[in-house]
Formats: C-alpha cells, sequence, structure tokens
C-alpha cells in the first residue's frame, strides 16, 4: 500500500507539473443599480483570444486554460456600461481575480478590486477559502455532494479525509474517535441529540438539498465548545440571495435485496408516510386493549421522492434587501438483510446466542426548511432559519436458531421476532446577526431553540421454542422463561436546548497597505439543555401452571388475545409488578439537565505578509446533573457534577509562497459521558443487553496538528497532515461481569493515544474550455493512516465503579479506529451547450479492521471487518428546464462481517445489497 500511494503521489505530481503552463482568471460582476447584488449574465471576453464566458447565478465567473501573459479583458451587460481592463496579467499556474461592479453610469478602474471570491457551494471557492484561513479546516459543499451523489450528511463527512460511519447509524468516527469525541452545530449553533445513547444527532437524517456546504473543524477553535477530540461538523444551511425561482424533482429506486425478496414484511400500524405515533391503552394489564396487532403487512419495496425548493428576494431602498428560499422534501427507502446474529461467544469459541436472521427495514425523511435573510443595510444583516425534519426507521426482524444454549431453544428451532418503530421529530430555530458597527468594530450573535423528539410506540417482542427440544416437527410454543420474552415497550425522550453565541472584535495596527495586521476577539456561548425520558414495558408472564397451546408465527393474534388472557395462558406486568401493584403504571425514567457557560477572547496577528497567528483561551463552567427510577434501581437515585475547564488553543499558519501552507494547531479539551451513559437503565436488544454506569466521569484530551498544503490551481489541492492525540481516562462501552455478559460504559484505564497521517490529492487530469463549454476529468483521491492504543487497566473501574471488568489484554486500539481509511473518486463533466451538459461520478471508500467491542474475560475483541464500497453517479441537464439523475451505489455489495477475535467466530454477517435510483428535476 505504501508504495502505491508514493506511487499516486508522484503521478499527480507530475500531472500538476504539467499543467502549470496554464492560468486563469476568476471573479464577481456585481450590478451597481441592485446595491451590488450579483449580476448574471454579463459578458467576460479575453480580448484577442476566443476564451470568454458569462457569470451565473452569483455573479460569479472563471475563464481558464490562459497561456500566459497580459490581455485586456471586457465586461459588458445589455443596457450597462462596458468596461475594458487593460493589463491583466496571467501567469503559469496561478488565478487572476477581477472583482467590480457594472451600472448604468461609467465605471472607472479604481472601482475594480482584487478581493477573495467566497461561493461557499463551489468546490473551488471552499478550497480558495480553506487556502486563505488561518484554522486547519475542510469543507464539502453542495457542487461537490451533487457530483458525487451523495444525499445526507453522514455520508457527506465519510467523502472527507479520516472520517468513516459505522455500519447501520448515523453515527460517524473522526480519526478512531466516536460520537462522544465529536460536536454537531447548525450554522455554529449546538444541535441536540436524537437518541437517548447518542451525543450527538444522526447525521442521517439531515438531507443534503438543504445544505450549502459542511464544514468540518478537526482542530479545536476557541469559538467552539470544549466538549470535543474528534472534529466539529457545521451544517451551514442554503441562503438565497438571488432572483425568484421554483423547482421540483422526483424519484423512483430501490434495493437489490428487497426488490428480491418474495414479500416484504412490516409491522402492523405505522404508515408510509411517517408521521405516526400512538400511546398503550388504558388499565392495559386488567384487559387485553392493545391498538396493533402482532400481525405483519406487506409491502411493495418501490422508494420514491420529491422535492420542491424556490426562493425570491425583493429590494427596499437603496441598500435593504429581504430574501427567502424555502425546501419541501420527503424520500423513503427498503432494506432487506439476511445472515447470522450470535451473542455471548465463550472462551471455547461456542455461542450462548446462535441465530440466523432476517431483517426488513422501511426508513422516511421528511425535511422543511425556511430561511429568510434581511440586509438592513450595507453593515446590518439579519438572518432567520427554521427547520423540522421527521425521520423513522421501520424494522421488522426475525431470529431462528438457538436462543440460549443453556436453557431456551438449546437445541436450537427457537423463533425471535422483533418489531420496531422509531420516530425522531427536530425542530430548529435560529435567529443571527451581523453587525459592522465600524471599520474596526464588528459583532456577530445568534441564539437558537431546538426540540427534538424520539418515540419508539409499541415495539414488539415474541420469543417461540419448541414444544419439543428432540424434535421440531411437533411445533412452537409461547418461551416461558422471562417474564421479557414476550413484550411490548413504549419509549419517549424529550429533549430541549437553549443555546446563544455572542462575538465582539476589533481591529488594530494597520500595514503600509492600509490593512489591519491584528484583531482581538471576544465572546460568550451558552447552553441550557434539558431531557426527559421515559420508557414502559408491559411483559407477557406465561402461566407454567397450566398446558400452553401450540402457536404459529404467522398468526400471533391468536394467542395474545383476551381470551387467552381469560384462559389464564399469561398474565401482563410492568417491572414494578402486576395490575393492583401501587403506581404499578409509572413509567422508568430519567431526567437530566445540563448548563455550560463559556467565555473566551484571543488575538489574531499578521507578524509578517507570510505568519499569521491566532492564540485563544476559552474557560467553561459545566454542570451536569440526572436523576432516575429505572428496573434497575426502583427506589431511584441522582448524581450530578461541575467543574470549570480552561482551554488554550492555538493556530498557526506560514505562507511558503501564494500556493503552499504550513499550519499547526494545538489544543486542550475535554470529553463529557453522555445522559443514558450515567443512567442505571437497561435496554435490551436481542442479542445484547445494555445499561448505564453513575460513576462515569469526563476525560481530559490534549491535540496537536500539523499540515502542509499546496493549491497547483484554483480546484486543485494536494495536502499532508500529521496528528496526535493524547486522552486521560478514556471512556469505553465494555462488557463486564455478569451472567448475562450484559454491556455498560466505564473510564478503561489511565490514558490513551491516537497518531495518524494524511494525504488528500484534488487534481484535473485535464480541463478545457472552448467557446465557453467545459471538458473536464477530475480525480480525487485522501487517504488516512492511523495508530492508536489505550491501556486497560481492570483494577481501576473496580476501585471507580460498582461494575467489575475483566480485560482480556492490557492495551488495546480505540474503537470504531480503523487503521486504513481511502475514499477515491474520477469526474468527468462535458458541456455541450449553454444548457446541455453531463456529469458522471465513480466514487470508492475504504476502512480496513476497526475494534467495535473491547473482549473480556479471556474473550478476544469483537472486530468490524473491512469494506470497501462503489458507487456510479450520471447527472445530465437536457435543457434550461429539465435535468436527470442516476445512482447506483454499493455496486460491490460486499458482506458485512463482525468477527470474534481470538475464538475466530462470526458473529454478524450480511450484504446491504445495491441501490439504484433514478430521478427528474424541473427548474421555473
Amino acid at each position: 500500500m505504501r508504495q502505491f500511494l508514493v506511487l499516486l503521489f508522484l503521478m499527480v505530481t507530475t500531472l500538476s507539473t504539467a499543467q502549470d503552463n496554464a492560468g486563469s482568471v476568476v471573479g464577481k460582476i456585481t450590478d451597481k443599480e441592485l446595491n451590488n447584488d450579483p449580476l448574471p449574465f454579463a459578458n467576460v471576453q479575453v480580448n484577442a483570444t476566443t476564451k470568454g464566458t458569462t457569470t451565473d447565478m452569483d455573479g460569479l465567473f472563471e475563464i481558464g486554460g490562459l497561456t500566459p501573459g497580459t490581455y485586456s479583458i471586457t465586461i459588458s451587460f445589455v443596457g450597462y456600461e462596458t468596461i475594458t481592463i487593460p493589463n491583466v496579467k496571467i501567469e503559469a499556474g496561478k488565478v487572476t481575480e477581477i472583482n467590480t461592479a457594472l451600472g448604468a453610469g461609467s465605471v472607472s478602474l479604481d472601482e475594480v478590486v482584487v478581493t477573495t471570491t467566497v461561493r461557499r457551494e463551489s468546490e473551488a471557492a471552499l478550497l480558495l477559502d480553506q487556502k486563505r484561513a488561518i484554522e486547519i479546516k475542510q469543507s464539502i459543499g453542495a457542487e461537490e455532494l451533487s457530483r458525487k451523489g451523495v444525499s445526507d450528511v453522514a455520508t457527506a463527512v465519510t467523502k472527507t479525509t479520516g472520517i468513516s460511519k459505522q455500519e447501520g447509524s448515523g453515527s460517524i468516527y473522526v480519526r478512531g474517535l466516536g460520537d462522544r469525541y465529536n460536536s454537531t452545530t447548525m450554522n455554529g449553533l449546538p444541535l441536540p441529540s436524537n437518541n437517548p445513547s447518542r451525543k450527538n444527532i444522526n447525521l442521517d437524517i439531515f438531507s443534503t438539498d438543504i445544505v450549502e456546504y459542511i464544514g468540518i473543524s478537526k482542530t479545536f477553535s476557541h469559538k467552539n465548545y470544549g466538549d470535543f477530540a474528534g472534529a466539529n461538523i457545521d451544517i451551514v444551511s442554503k441562503n438565497y440571495k438571488g432572483d425568484g425561482y421554483f423547482e421540483f424533482g422526483v424519484g423512483i429506486g430501490g434495493n437489490t435485496n428487497a426488490m428480491e425478496v418474495n414479500k416484504f414484511y412490516l409491522q402492523d400500524g405505522p404508515n408510509k408516510s411517517g408521521f405516526y405515533n400512538t400511546d398503550y391503552p388504558n388499565d392495559p394489564l386488567s384487559s387485553y386493549k392493545f391498538k396493533n396487532s402482532w400481525g405483519t403487512d406487506t409491502y411493495t419495496p418501490v422508494e420514491n421522492s420529491f422535492s420542491l425548493t424556490g426562493g425570491d428576494s425583493y429590494t427596499f431602498g437603496e441598500e435593504s434587501r429581504l430574501s427567502f428560499f424555502a425546501s419541501a422534501a420527503f424520500d423513503n427507502n427498503y432494506n432487506y438483510k439476511e445472515g447470522i446474529a450470535r451473542g455471548a461467544v465463550s472462551t471455547q469459541g461456542v455461542a450462548r446466542k446462535d441465530l440466523t436472521y432476517e431483517a426488513y427495514q422501511y426508513d422516511t425523511n421528511a425535511t422543511l426548511l425556511g430561511n429568510v435573510f434581511y440586509r438592513i443595510n450595507n453593515n446590518n444583516s439579519l438572518q432567520f432559519n427554521s427547520l423540522y425534519i421527521n425521520s423513522t426507521a421501520q424494522s421488522h426482524n426475525e431470529y431462528e436458531g438457538v436462543i440460549d444454549i443453556f436453557d431456551n431453544a438449546a437445541n436450537g428451532g427457537g423463533y425471535v421476532r422483533r418489531s420496531t418503530f422509531d420516530r425522531t421529530s427536530l425542530f430548529v430555530n435560529q435567529l443571527l446577526g451581523e453587525n459592522n458597527l465600524s471599520e474596526q468594530f464588528d459583532l456577530n450573535w445568534g441564539v437558537s431553540y431546538n426540540i427534538v423528539e424520539n418515540v419508539i410506540p409499541d415495539r414488539m417482542q415474541n420469543t417461540l421454542v419448541p414444544i419439543d427440544n428432540n424434535n421440531f416437527n411437533a411445533g412452537l410454543t409461547v418461551s416461558d422463561l422471562a417474564t421479557s420474552d414476550n413484550h411490548r415497550f413504549y419509549q419517549d425522550l424529550t429533549e430541549d436546548e437553549l443555546a446563544a453565541n455572542l462575538e465582539a472584535s476589533y481591529k488594530f495596527k494597520k500595514n503600509e497597505d492600509g490593512d489591519y495586521q491584528g484583531k482581538l476577539s471576544a465572546g460568550y456561548s451558552g447552553r441550557f439543555k434539558n431531557v426527559d425520558f421515559e420508557a414502559t414495558q408491559f411483559n407477557f408472564r406465561i402461566n407454567r401452571d397450566i398446558q400452553q397451546p401450540q402457536v404459529f408465527t404467522d398468526n400471533l393474534d391468536a394467542y395474545f388475545n383476551q381470551q387467552s388472557l381469560d384462559a389464564g395462558y399469561f398474565s401482563m406486568e410492568t417491572y414494578r409488578g402486576s395490575a393492583g401493584t401501587p403506581g404499578v403504571l409509572d413509567p422508568q425514567t430519567y431526567n437530566g439537565s445540563q448548563l455550560i457557560h463559556a467565555a473566551y477572547g484571543a488575538v489574531e496577528y499578521n507578524f509578517s505578509p507570510k505568519f499569521t497567528a491566532i492564540f485563544g483561551l476559552r474557560g467553561e463552567y459545566i454542570f451536569q446533573d440526572i436523576e432516575w427510577e429505572t428496573s434497575l434501581d426502583p427506589a431511584g437515585d441522582d448524581s450530578d457534577f461541575d467543574q470549570i475547564e480552561i482551554l488554550p488553543s492555538a493556530s498557526l499558519r506560514y505562507a511558503l509562497n501564494d500556493k503552499q501552507n504550513i499550519r499547526f494547531a494545538g489544543s486542550k479539551t475535554y470529553t463529557l459521558p453522555q445522559f443514558k451513559e450515567r443512567a442505571p437503565f437497561q435496554y435490551e436488544e436481542v442479542t445484547q443487553v445494555t445499561f448505564g454506569n453513575p460513576d462515569l466521569y469526563p476525560s481530559t484530551d490534549y491535540n496537536a496538528d500539523i499540515k502542509w498544503e499546496f493549491f497547483p490551481s484554483n480546484d486543485e489541492l494536494v495536502s499532508v497532515t500529521g496528528f496526535g492525540k493524547y486522552i486521560q481516562n478514556p471512556i469505553n462501552e465494555v462488557t463486564v461481569a455478569s451472567a448475562t455478559n450484559d454491556v455498560s460504559y466505564v473510564n478503561t484505564g489511565e490514558s490513551a493515544v491516537a497518531l495518524g497521517g494524511e494525504l488528500e490529492i484534488r487534481k484535473n487530469i485535464f480541463k478545457f474550455s472552448d467557446n465557453e463549454l467545459n471538458n473536464k476529468l477530475s480525480f480525487g483521491f485522501n487517504a488516512s493512516y492511523m495508530y492508536t492504543n489505550q491501556d486497560f487497566d481492570s483494577q481501576k473501574v473496580i476501585d471507580e465503579t460498582n461494575l467489575s471488568v475483566g480485560f482480556t489484554h492490557d492495551e488495546g486500539t480505540l474503537t470504531g479506529a480503523s487503521d486504513l481509511l481511502l475514499n477515491a473518486d474520477i469526474s468527468y463533466t462535458k458541456d455541450f451547450s449553454e444548457n446541455r451538459n453531463i456529469l458522471t461520478t465513480l466514487s470508492y471508500n475504504y476502512f480496513s479492521d476497526r475494534l467495535y467491542a473491547i473482549g473480556t474475560n479471556n474473550r478476544g475483541n469483537l472486530v468490524d471487518k473491512a469494506v470497501g464500497t462503489l458507487d456510479f453517479i450520471v447527472k445530465s441537464q437536457l435543457n434550461k428546464n429539465i435535468g436527470l439523475g442516476f445512482k447506483a451505489r454499493n455496486l460491490l455489495n460486499p458482506t458485512v462481517k463482525r468477527v470474534q477475535e481470538t475464538q475466530d467466530v462470526t458473529v454478524l454477517s450480511y450484504k446491504k445489497g445495491i441501490d439504484l435510483n433514478l430521478s427528474l428535476t424541473y427548474r421555473f
């Protein structure tokens, strides 16, 4: 692999040198008559050549492939004065930027300026922003997301260096650090979690239709909250400022696994829209009144989607402008998997649970985004964003085999069915302001109020066992081993959060060119979060004193009904007891609050034309409390902690020349445990039980990065990064010493380290522009290699908690960390006319083996085996109104596998199938 990377680097460097004999000119043309709004469709011509173009809807233009020399450039628009700019110098491999305004009156040459052109959706503009920023950062914009056929934010961030996604979830790993080490914001303001087990919101639920770009900061900044060690993912929503438009899109598709299955089953109750909720009946223990049956519905697994987007702008007076943007979208998808699922594998390699399974899943996502931008004048603006997302996951899983080798279908023939509908509703409201109070003094602020509700209404589980363990032909009956073997479960999580940011900055010390060399910043950040969780489970206690009837998997309602209840086959109870027990319907609960007050200051100073630095200091007061009343602790209790963190940070940039930067960043941060990790609430999966640990406490993190960047042209990049992290008292998910091999969370040892390197290349293999038409073949590649290690200390766990853990090894890698991550893509773009084009992209993603869970009690680690995926995307604009798209994802369809090392036992295995999608858009 190392030889391959070296060869690839040399090849790209050679290509870079070969193309350095051409230059380009870019810029932005604004409308003098409309308060310098972008001027689309203005003509830009390089005189004495055939090179020319028109500005886009943002007033931006780009002309490449220019032979080095001195040119005059003419800019014109119907009804406006024409301006010709003489003596524009084009240099080999460099970008010349020309920005000016056109109007009905004459334009003088001193109004032509060279400034940064920022078009956040554009790959070239985001690279330019990255080049000039002092902090180390990466961004992926709407243009690149569209080119790669990415439909959700979780997948989008995996296209960047050093980031992978946990299979089957929207949780991401950054440089080997999982959910608890990352943070998620929208427009710089924090987002709540939609899952009680997670710190961050599931990034799968964010459609890229609402995204202008995604900022990924893998180094800490004084502006970010200190609960950080992996990355801050900032979703920047679309903010429309152009002329009015309206666009709709439709799509159809499917998954090959789902389409090939004979019948696609889902539980009774939830509808296909995803807007569904229900509650348990009144007096549920004395009579059988559940709304939904135990049966299933059959679906046709054809996926569909639609979207509506539109925007407009209005001018008031000489400087004011009001812009609106709205987007509505809905999509669904079907997935089917079959494979093996094993649990609690012993040191002898024998699985206590040994099952095969079929899994049917139906997901929906409905998104509404509204954005209002009001430019009060040239110095002050307001922006309001409102986002609503309704995301659901409906699964129906059937397991067959050995449920428990010691006492439940020990010879096989057992049957477990679990049907779950999981719905998340997220409502985000943000008000942002920018105020340029003077040439030197700026004030930026933002407030947000977010509400997220996650419900699991009426999860159903059945467990059936052979009537005769030696003769499976005798049929099945209900399991009476544990009351929870057959149950209905209701969960409700509500999290609301108020957040605020305020920052003032002051520029000082002008240089001889009139630019300020320094800037002082001071600010405040606050987060005020409340979490309310409750769950009720109705268990069916099977009567062992009477002869139980045969039960059929396709007609469970024939057993679970009022008649069987009256006949005494079963009774119903909660964890508190049966009907008549005081408070029997009181749910399991945990409630928590968390507040963070933060003050920070920073100085940014340009020590020389090449060297700039930011030194920041952030102080945070953190308070977190939680109280609970659960089946593990029916009497209830509470726990809290508060602490003050002082967090220094530094970011340095040295420009070797106008194409190359050397950067360094260093910081101290911390990692908080999450509410569910501290609450003694027991969550039961078919093959695993997890509960929280109130004795969990924060980790302390130290981070350092050094990076070299080379920008061959405005849309090309070669970079190499080295990074290191040192974590004190790391938190991990582990199997504790118990009869049922339950999983909990502990501070596993004294320290952990992560060291690694990253390589990123973006290169044009060829790029031509003929009569304003582009013909471009581009290549992208990024790779990360990581070494991670942490120590395990069983005695430390015993001393600090009420738990006992016997680690198999004294040290090991970080959970979720792959040694090697690779992303590669190749794209071809061809313009046939002004309104006709085609774009094709082939992209590949790979992660090597990664630790899923730490081995204990002489059992090996659970490891997710390496997987590589290949996607193919085609998009074509047929005319100015109609566009077509085709996506084929997961073409290689690899086997997803989890194994227990040492014993060499596969504990999970399946294939996801190939996803196919055809889409149509029409723009008015």
